[in-house]
């Protein structure tokens, strides 16, 4: 190839390209993915066919062009660039060398001169032209400029030293004059992309341009040193592997020299006899058994050693077929239950009738039961005495704040630090497979990226899935069909109705005054007795005082702030014995002052001043059922309403219906219709700090707006709850059960619930429906008919 080369050459001229005059324009070669700088000289390759007209008709003028560099990465030829495809600031190449190869390239020698900015274009035919303005490279001498000349000098040779670069580039750098050839030179050196060059170019300060190079040729350095690190701790690491390797092949071979090379196999002997032994499903004996024959091929060297070790010591961990026998004497069963619980008198029985069956027929699935209601009324200690009355295990989950999918289904092996999900673990902590499951807490589950862990509950709670229950980490099959599922939530709302459909809803509403002297008398006082070192001859409290503490010192649905009192008194008497008291101490209404401080808790009726606009509803919060007060007044105006106490969007709506109705049925009711745009009406509820929702207070809002108006007040012994609609009928709400135990704690004992709510009411223990007096209407007209007082003149 080197003979049929042509050089083409123009007789040299002695002449310094750097000292030659700018043209108004220049022909412009675009450059492809590099940047030439001033100062710089090398051979450039041209193959189109417009760059080769281009440097044809150069070599014959004054043989300079304009190197610009073109904005696009990958250009098949020239002629597809256009003005807007090449950066604004170039250089002026000189021309020293042409030699056309016979493969059709031309390979040519330029040097780099000075920079020019393009004004505009003038000619795209047959190649590119641009009238051009010259940027001056102007020379400051300061000690500044001298400092980073010295560290960019400097810190290129310790770069040099430390890389391939040529070792001659430390001396070219040291013999230039020109600090910009400095950084131009030194910047083409350190691997920058396109649009970094190009930045670098056009920087016209001095001072700006050395600070920039200086800059980038730090990052350089700091990605070399980075790089030395990575590859000497990489040596070191296979320098370990190998040495290890070499010792325990010496090992290996010391060992059988003296007849001990089969050491290595005796803890897969081991567990192959565990395996043996082991009562498992078909499908876990199968993967089991392949896992052993893994591990036998892999040295205990290795991390895969330890991982299969691991994975087989769940799977012999786990009860596949280990069951404990049910206690099915329903008698009992049934006092059992009675010991550990008073009332709850629903639960016990559905578990009784579970243990019936189950005495007839030994495969029937385990029930899913789902309890549901306020705290403190024995929600999770049921669980636990259901479990002791069975004779099985108790396993306890707590999901509250659960986010994680892969706490219910674990990980795959895949990951490091592998762990089956908490259905599993709890199975091996049981040590049986038909123990009682307690999910507390399922409605606070949560879900975030990690995913749904209710969606994962889905097959779990399925007793037509859950035979198949498969874990991410075993990735095996777990009959979960004998489990007997219990969960505890205090609302149903925030459960997802997929998975609400496969439990068994029981509701616990909370318990009433008798109902917690009984519990307190019989649990709640033994338990603290023994916690504070006390006995029945150090302490008795009266039943009065017992029900003088539950009226005036808590106010709840359940039982915990009563344990907590108890727990009061009792530090208080065990403070006297210490002090050196002698004889039983007798708590009666009068000493609870002596042990609490002042009654905290007041009768809500005994403290309002009735009249008319007021009107008691019945509330149900996720903590038990209460009362609620509408107060209703009125002023001068024109027809404007006022809604305050915390409301939320449907109860603020619910008092905007009950007005509604009031206006279209004014005739009726016996009211002005003139009045309503003379007055602004104003509906508070009391307790105005606390969020109150919901459509069960509007019954209470009609009765307090047309008591108002009708100047007639609304019975003080009736408390009610409903939702209305525009025509005036009253529709079903949920939580009567907890609303009525309110209003037995209020004093109240006359409740008016919609007809559609009487089937809720059959539910309600006979014993607390014997002490209330309910009213189903069917309208607002018969609330109003049963609520209002009758005018004395009507009378």
């Amino acid at each position: 190839m080197e003979q049929d080369q042509q050089t083409q050459q123009v007789p040299p001229k002695k002449v310094d390209p750097a000292e030659l005059a700018l043209p108004e324009s220049l022909p412009i070669l675009p450059l492809h993915g590099f940047v030439f700088y001033p100062g710089m000289g090398f051979p450039l390759q041209v193959s189109s066919e417009t760059s080769k007209q281009l440097i044809d008709d150069v070599l014959l003028g004054d043989r300079m062009m304009g190197l610009v560099p073109s904005r696009r990465e990958q250009v098949a030829d020239d002629d597809e660039l256009g003005p807007d495809d090449l950066y604004t600031i170039g250089v002026v190449g000189y021309l020293h060398k042409l030699n056309k190869a016979p493969e059709g390239y031309y390979q040519i020698l330029v040097s780099g001169t000075k920079k020019f900015a393009i004004d505009e274009y003038i000619d795209s035919k047959p190649y590119l032209r641009a009238r051009v303005v010259e940027v001056p490279m102007e020379i400051v001498e300061d000690k500044k400029i001298e400092a980073l000349l010295y560290n960019i000098r400097a810190q290129f040779q310790k770069l040099v030293s430390g890389t391939e670069l040529p070792q001659e580039l430390v001396a070219t750098i040291n013999s230039l004059t020109n600090p910009f050839y400095v950084a131009y030179l030194v910047s083409s050196q350190l691997n920058l992309k396109i649009e970094m060059e190009q930045e670098i170019l056009e920087i016209t300060a001095l001072h700006d341009l050395l600070h920039q190079v200086a800059r980038e040729l730090n990052k350089r350095l700091e990605t070399v040193e980075m790089s030395k690190q990575l590859q000497a701790s990489m040596k070191k690491d296979m320098d370990e592997r190998q040495r290890e390797f070499f010792l325990r092949q010496q090992l290996q071979a010391i060992r059988k020299e003296l007849g001990e090379g089969d050491e290595d196999k005796v803890e897969v002997k081991e567990l192959q006899e565990k395996v043996a032994e082991k009562a498992l499903t078909p499908q876990a004996r199968e993967v089991v058994d392949k896992e052993l024959a893994r591990m036998e091929r892999i040295p205990p060297s290795s991390p895969e050693y330890t991982v299969s070790r691991n994975y087989i010591d769940w799977i012999l961990d786990l009860p596949w077929l280990d069951s404990t026998e049910d206690t099915l004497d329903l008698n009992k069963a049934e006092a059992d239950l009675d010991q550990d619980h008073y009332g709850l008198k629903k639960i016990k029985q559905r578990i009784i009738e579970f243990l019936a069956v189950r005495k007839l027929k030994q495969d029937i699935h385990g029930p899913i039961l789902c309890l549901v209601g306020p705290p403190g009324v024995g929600k999770t200690s049921l669980g636990q005495s259901i479990a002791r009355t069975m004779n099985r295990k108790f396993v306890r989950i707590a999901l509250g704040g659960v986010r994680d999918e892969a706490e219910i289904r674990g990980h795959r092996r895949t990951y490091i630090g592998a762990l089956p999900g908490r259905v599993i673990v709890s199975l091996k902590r049981a040590g049986s497979n038909n123990p009682v499951f307690l999910l507390d807490e399922i409605d606070k589950l949560g879900s975030d990226f990690r995913g749904d862990p209710s969606s994962a509950l889905l097959e779990v709670l399925d007793p037509e899935q859950n035979s198949t229950f498969t874990d991410h980490y075993l990735d095996i099959e777990f009959d979960l069909s004998r489990v007997m599922f219990i969960a505890t939530a205090n609302v149903l709302d925030t459960i997802p109705g997929p998975l609400r459909d496969r439990m068994e809803v029981v509701e616990l509403s909370g318990y009433t005054q008798e109902e917690k002297v009984a519990i307190a008398e019989r649990h709640l006082l033994p338990k603290q007795l023994e916690a504070h070192g006390l006995t029945a001859d150090d302490l008795e409290i009266s039943t009065t005082a017992i029900e003088a503490l539950i009226a005036s010192y808590t106010r709840e649905a359940g039982v915990r702030n009563l344990e907590r009192e108890l727990a009061a008194i009792c530090r208080g008497v065990a403070a006297e014995i210490a002090r050196g008291h002698v004889g039983k101490n007798v708590v009666t209404p009068e000493k609870l002052y002596d042990f609490l401080g002042p009654q905290r808790f007041y009768p809500e009726i005994k403290a309002r001043s009735w009249g008319p606009g007021l009107a008691t509803g019945l509330a149900w919060t996720p903590v038990g059922g209460q009362i609620l007060f509408i107060e209703t007044s009125k002023m001068k105006g024109r027809g404007g309403l006022t809604l305050t106490g915390k409301l939320g969007e449907v109860m603020r709506e619910s008092a905007t219906a009950a007005l509604t109705y009031i206006k279209s049925h004014a005739r009726e009711l016996g009211i002005d219709e003139d009045v309503f745009a003379e007055v602004d009406l104003h509906v508070h509820v009391p307790e105005g700090a606390i969020p109150k929702d919901g459509p069960s207070a509007g019954v209470a809002m009609v009765s307090s707006l047309v008591s108002l108006f009708l100047g007639r007040p609304v019975r003080q012994d009736v408390a009610m709850t409903g939702e209305i609609t525009l025509r005036g009928d009253v529709l079903p709400v949920g939580g009567i059960g907890d609303k009525v135990l309110a209003a037995l704690r209020a004093g109240i004992r006359e409740v008016i619930v919609p007809v559609l709510n009487e089937k809720d009411v059959l539910e309600i223990p006979e014993d607390i429906r014997a002490g209330v007096i309910f009213h189903y209407p069917h309208t607002i007209q018969e609330v109003l008919a049963i609520a209002i007082e009758k005018d004395e003149a009507q009378g």
